[in-house]
């Protein structure tokens, strides 16, 4: 059984906003890029530690979402 702890999904990424990884793979698949993500759930608009490991999150997004259509 999975609990919320085992989902990666729930893990926050921006710690300033508390945005988690599930907020922004949602939104990623709607479509939005950085800037809309940024709008829509305050990541990177504090400290700005969380640039690198959103960047590298989205380009791992983009590349299931390439496979998948492939």
């Amino acid at each position: 059984m999975t609990t919320q702890q085992d989902n990666p999904d729930n893990e926050v990424i921006c710690y300033c906003s508390g945005t988690k990884r599930g907020q922004i793979r949602e939104l990623f698949l709607q479509g939005k890029d950085v800037e809309a993500i940024s709008r829509w759930t305050g990541a990177l608009t504090g400290c700005g530690g969380c640039e690198w490991d959103i960047q590298e999150f989205l380009e791992e997004l983009a590349i299931e979402q390439s496979k998948q259509s492939t």
